[in-house]
């Protein structure tokens, strides 16, 4: 699940609420919660920052596929 989606639930903020905050549309936001776009790295400190959280905790390390290395 994506990071935002998740740190958005357990906060209790609003798709909507983030959208203002950042200055971007609804669409936009939506898209990066649901992994149709990735934010930009600006965007993900900013994103970070709003949300009061470590910008860690938007990003989930990623496993390479058994086989690969």
């Amino acid at each position: 699940m994506n990071r935002i989606k998740v740190i958005l639930l357990e906060k209790e903020i609003k798709q909507t609420w983030l959208s203002d905050k950042l200055s971007k549309s609804y669409n936009m936001v939506n898209s990066y919660v649901q992994n149709r776009r990735q934010p930009s790295l600006e965007d993900l400190v900013r994103i970070a920052k709003i949300l009061d959280v470590d910008i860690r905790e938007l990003l989930v390390p990623t496993k390479p596929k058994k086989g690969h290395a």
